[in-house]
């Protein structure tokens, strides 16, 4: 029988505000174990929380760019359970009244266009951190994270491949740096996200028994995850055996997944409205307000690549990943107005040493007009483009404008003829057999030739200007 996995993602994402959600403690990552707490984040008693407006904005940010339901009035509850890294027992979060619901986002995945709903959107507080000590059973407890901002995006089970899954990641993950709310950085846990798997006959409703897999730090180990554990389900009902539902974690040293505890239900946490926290009541003018500062979104700024400069829709999904590289690319066009001579570049050589080097953009060496000018070069045919890549990885690792080097380095390309035409000549008298050959017939001969003379120029001829030569005086 045919099994068809249905998927659903948990995704918390924290908030780049400069402060927690309920007191003044800084957010700012690294800081020494416990240094960044207060009474009021540590639980201590007779402490009274205060919402940070911010958290809110950034919340209605993300609900405006998912098309989501605003709540005119959404509620705090506490969601009560014991675990060393939660001070207070509880965790202050939204459970009935959440601040947004019924979004969706469109992903592309296996050639094919998908729209993933998504549920709900609610803001709460993160929770400490565990470090397990790997010699001894002792755990050590850091609470500079607790109370940190987080909001919760929880998806439609609408998913139903791992690849789909990634996709929806992904997109998630440009939407929120694009509105500049979260860093995406799953490394530090800034963005991270919770799987629920099950499997059911295909054409069949009803949903199977799920399991929340959890530690999925990468989109790679998502979609690893998520392929292991469909395989699993499958592979237990083919042989007679029942899902269990429960909370599972990714071994990425196995490439499996493992039991860790049984899966909660609501009931089990006890919700209830937090007595220290009005309702948060939400007018259209703070709505407003907040869409008028929405920067252009990923599906628009992919659509408006594709109309206004002729870019392929592959290039335009590239260079879309990210605001950075999208903003990159529209600045190298007021230097050198060519869009697919500048995607090219921005794909290639530029992608390639962000890749190898580990990189981000802002650490490049090279600002949006310097790649620019190179290319202007090449196309003025000042330098060869093979003599531009060069140059280009010479601006990478020296951080010079690419006249200053070309200069330096005396790398301009040779154009004039009367210069040309010693080289030419000392290359047919060199091969006086491939010469004979070319005039009996075998005219392909000719990138023999060029490339004869651009190794005694050292590279610096321009091809154009050889070839022309060449025809003409064999």
């Amino acid at each position: 029988m045919p099994y068809e996995p249905v998927i659903g993602l948990e995704v918390h994402a924290q908030l780049k505000t400069r402060t927690k959600i309920f007191c003044g403690c800084s957010t700012a990552f690294g800081a020494g174990p416990n240094t960044q707490v207060c009474p009021v984040c540590l639980g201590m008693p007779g402490v009274l929380p205060v919402l940070n407006r911010k958290v809110v904005d950034f919340a209605l940010r993300m609900a405006l760019a998912t098309g989501c339901t605003i709540s005119r009035q959404s509620r705090f509850a506490r969601k009560n359970y014991f675990y060393p890294d939660l001070p207070k027992g509880y965790q202050i979060s939204q459970y009935e009244l959440p601040i947004a619901t019924g979004g969706r986002i469109n992903i592309a995945a296996g050639g094919r266009s998908r729209t993933i709903g998504i549920t709900r959107i609610h803001m709460e507080e993160d929770a400490g951190k565990l470090s397990h000590a790997a010699n001894r059973p002792v755990s050590l407890v850091d609470l500079n994270r607790t109370g940190v901002p987080l909001i919760e995006i929880v998806s439609e089970p609408d998913l139903r491949s791992p690849e789909q899954a990634g996709a929806y990641l992904r997109k998630l993950r440009a939407i929120v740096r694009y509105l500049g709310i979260c860093d995406g950085n799953l490394e530090e846990g800034s963005f991270r996200c919770d799987a629920n798997v099950s499997v059911r006959p295909a054409g069949q409703p009803a949903l199977g028994t799920r399991t929340e897999l959890k530690n999925l730090n990468s989109f790679r180990f998502v979609e690893k995850a998520i392929a292991f554990e469909i395989d699993r389900q499958i592979a237990l009902i083919t042989e007679g055996g029942q899902v269990v539902q429960e909370t599972r974690l990714w071994d990425a040293d196995n490439n499996r997944t493992v039991a860790m505890r049984g899966k909660e239900q609501a009931h089990d946490y006890r919700y209830f409205p937090d007595p220290d926290l009005l309702p948060l009541v939400i007018d259209e003018d703070w709505i407003a307000a907040v869409q008028r500062d929405l920067p252009e979104l990923p599906d628009a700024k992919k659509q408006r690549f594709v109309a206004d400069y002729g870019l392929p829709a592959y290039d335009a999904d590239i260079l879309i990943g990210s605001a950075e590289l999208a903003d990159y690319f529209e600045a190298c066009l007021k230097v050198f107005a060519q869009p697919k001579a500048v995607s090219n570049w921005i794909m290639g050589p530029l992608l390639g040493v962000l890749n190898a080097t580990g990189r981000s953009l802002d650490q490049l060496p090279i600002p949006p007009a310097h790649l620019g000018r190179l290319l202007a070069m090449v196309d003025e045919g000042t330098i060869s483009a093979k003599m531009a890549k060069t140059v280009f990885d010479d601006m990478a690792a020296s951080g010079k404008d690419p006249q200053s080097l070309v200069a330096e380095k005396g790398l301009a390309q040779v154009s004039d003829a009367a210069t040309l035409e010693s080289a030419v000549a000392a290359v047919l008298a060199e091969n006086p057999k491939e010469v004979a050959d070319y005039r009996a017939g075998k005219t392909k001969l000719i990138g023999f030739f060029v490339g004869q003379v651009m190794r005694k120029t050292k590279g610096q001829a321009n091809p154009q200007v050889v070839n022309d030569l060449l025809t003409k005086k064999l």
